[in-house]
């Protein structure tokens, strides 16, 4: 599935262009690796990382969405593994 639609139907961003936009800026890695590419194809067992409401998000998609449903719907597609550091913070603190 392309990266920038399964951020979206995962409910990341609010609409596809935002995901595109930030996709496009070099913000998103998959498995590590910088992507400029919303084409880019993502699936099961990726590990995605990028900013979001001022920290930064580490996910490993554990399922392909069929639609863009509810939240509870979308929280089913990933595990969050997130550790709360905000952006800007220093490992070494």
């Amino acid at each position: 599935m392309r990266l920038d639609k399964w951020l979206v139907q995962a409910r990341f961003f609010k609409t596809r262009a935002i995901a595109l936009a930030e996709v496009e800026a070099g913000h998103v890695r998959i498995n590590g690796t910088k992507t400029r590419k919303p084409s880019s194809g993502v699936g099961a067992g990726d590990a995605l990382t990028f900013p979001q409401g001022g920290r930064i998000r580490v996910i490993r998609v554990m399922d392909l969405p069929i639609r863009r449903g509810p939240a509870s719907e979308a929280q089913a597609l990933y595990v969050d593994l997130t550790e709360d550091v905000p952006l800007g913070e220093d490992e070494a603190e």
